[in-house]
């Protein structure tokens, strides 16, 4: 069976085994780091540089919090948060993710350089991004699905089948992208757990992931690390506290089929991985 390549700019990332995205907020108000590494330039590249130590194997960086409740930034601000440490990352030969939703932001890392995938929350929905990632010969893409906006999404999520609806959102997403001159190989998809779901809306997606990718055709890139979900399920009101219950979590999605698993800790989920490998509780 031939190993599943992801495109993704510079890199040719094979998905035989699942990959670990780390994330990299540079944002002061993102869920369960806001801050910690916003505070200038040094501290999020020592931070970047611990979770490719930690076993990461690509590195998304983001400039805006998408979590629930928050509000938007200025494109000027988004464009300051990110714009050293991309620069600084592009030399590290590792695959860079830009986190970010606006065509503006896009087209300006693209142009700096080192950009390998583009993690849009909005899926290509702003206006021109599908038209400047076809321009792109080999950047990679991640497409999520979100209800709403981050401000209000998880005001009153509502689905009459949620599987369902996700599912076909995402086709039509990837299918505009394909149109558009886009290979297929550059793409991936996010079901956005939270972003316009409930916790029932969660577990249910998790559930029916393999129903997804099927019915999609394309590998699933997955985001649950330290969510409200988690915290819904242990108790656990603090975010940086819920390191357990996303591993768990984070194994479930693999278990069903996750190519790509998007979290904070990266040690933690390098070393369930491990373990699971070994001992052949493979997906």
């Amino acid at each position: 069976m031939n190993t599943r390549i992801w495109q993704a700019g510079r890199f040719e990332i094979a998905l035989d085994k699942p990959k670990i995205m780390g994330i990299v907020n540079l944002t002061p108000d993102s869920l369960s780091d806001g801050g910690t590494y916003s505070q200038n330039v040094s501290i999020a590249l020592a931070h970047a540089e611990q979770l490719l130590k930690d076993g990461a194997d690509i590195l998304d960086i983001g400039g805006e919090s998408t979590r629930p409740g928050s509000d938007g930034v200025s494109l000027e601000e988004e464009w300051a948060r990110v714009q050293q440490v991309l620069a600084e990352v592009a030399k590290w030969n590792v695959p860079v993710s830009l986190d970010t939703r606006h065509t503006a932001i896009m087209e300006k890392a693209l142009a700096q350089g080192g950009v390998d995938i583009i993690n849009d929350v909005a899926a290509l929905s702003d206006e021109g991004a599908v038209a400047l990632l076809a321009q792109q010969p080999t950047t990679g893409m991640c497409l999520m699905h979100m209800q709403g906006l981050p401000k209000t999404m998880q005001l009153n999520p509502q689905y009459q089948d949620v599987v369902e609806e996700v599912t076909r959102y995402l086709k039509a997403r990837a299918a505009e992208c394909v149109r558009a001159g886009i290979a297929p190989e550059r793409i991936t998809l996010d079901p956005g757990f939270g972003f316009g779901k409930n916790l029932q809306h969660n577990i249910t997606l998790i559930q029916h992931l393999p129903e997804l990718m099927e019915a999609t055709g394309f590998p699933l890139l997955i985001g649950i690390s330290r969510k409200s979900m988690i915290g819904e399920l242990t108790g656990e009101q603090d975010a940086a506290k819920r390191v357990h219950g996303s591993v768990a979590a984070a194994l479930a999605t693999v278990a069903r089929g996750a190519q790509i698993i998007r979290v904070h800790d990266v040690k933690a989920t390098s070393d369930a991985l491990k373990v699971w490998e070994a001992l052949g509780i493979s997906a």
